[in-house]
Formats: C-alpha cells, structure tokens, sequence
C-alpha cells in the first residue's frame, strides 16, 4: 500500500514538473500600439485606394465601349464589328491583368505590405519571444487571432510585457488597467491561516 501511495505522489509531482506554462496576448492591440505600423497601414490604404480607381476607370471605359458598340452594332459592318470586338475584348483583359497585378496573390499590394509590414512584424515577434523567454513560457497564444478563447484569466495576459519590450508601454492602457486591478485584488485578498 505505501509502495502505490509513493507510486502516485511521485506520478503526480512528475506530472506537475513537467506542465508547460502558458500565455496569451492581443497582436491587434500591440500592432495599434506601434507607429511604423499605423503609417504603414496608411500607406497600403492611399495605394490600394489608388490602384483600385485605376482599375474602376479601366472596367468604365470597358463598359462604355460595350454600351456604345451595343448601340451601334447594326449599323457597322463585319469588319468593324469585329475591330470593335477585339477592341472591347483587349481593353477587358488589361482591367482584370491590372488587377490581378495589384491585388492578386503575388500582386503589387502584398509585395508592397510584405515590404512594409513584415519588418513591424518582426520586431514584435522578437520582442514576443524575448517576453516568452524571460517568463518561462512554453506556449503564447494570439487572442485576436483565429483561435477562439471563450475564456482567459488576466494574469495569463503577457500583452504589456511585449509593449514593455518594444519601449511602448503606457500605464494608462486599458490592458494595464485591468492587471493593476488584478494585482490590487490580489494584494487585498486576506490570507487564510
């Protein structure tokens, strides 16, 4: 009998040493925090707005020319028709290579966010580890991101630590707020004796 108690402390302990802790923090919140971040967003916004009037003005002059042939297509002969045709069918191809160069896949727009973006991304993801690492934690989840977290305790929040170590952190941030009203809670919790 001592042999299976001993058996199940031991089991337990082990079990115990061998957790893995565990965070989670806002990447949208700490991405809102950043400068480089913010202007980038602007500058990817100016471009897209601009490239997609660009695009629109071409699908215009597109539509005009349907709408203009439309009108006049019984009163043209073959061999203009087929002009106009070819015409309306090359001008639609360049508004969609247009736009498939500026918003496709491996368009101007995502070549020009990974060029803004992605060094703003790095950082952060620096400064994440570097937080990971001094609090001894083995996993940090994004709570801004596609995992659903239906429920977090504060005191896993490493947030502001990441802000801390990108030198933005703000003592007045609601994420702040909320661990000094946790720490405060904590302080005034009377100890049992």
């Amino acid at each position: 009998m001592k042999n299976l108690f001993l058996f199940i402390a031991v089991s337990i302990l082990c079990f115990h040493a061998k957790a893995q802790k565990f965070g989670y923090i806002d990447t949208e919140f700490i991405m809102s925090k950043v400068p480089e971040y913010s202007k980038a967003q602007q500058e990817l916004n100016t471009l897209s707005a601009k490239w997609q009037k660009e695009i629109e003005e071409k699908f215009s002059a597109t539509k005009k020319l349907k709408d203009e042939f439309q009108a006049e297509e019984i009163l043209l002969t073959e061999d203009l028709r087929k002009e106009r045709l070819d015409t309306i069918a090359r001008r639609d191809k360049e508004a969609k290579e247009l736009q498939r160069k500026s918003f496709g896949p491996e368009g101007l727009l995502f070549l020009k966010k990974q060029e803004l973006v992605k060094p703003v991304q790095d950082k952060v993801y620096a400064a994440i580890e570097k937080v990971a690492k001094k609090k001894a934690l083995q996993i940090i989840f994004d709570k801004s991101g596609d995992l659903v977290m239906l429920y977090t305790d504060p005191k896993h929040d490493y947030t502001d630590f990441v802000l801390d170590e990108l030198g933005l952190g703000d003592k007045n941030d609601t994420i702040d707020n909320k661990r000094g009203e946790l720490n405060k809670d904590v302080k005034e919790k009377p100890k049992k004796k």
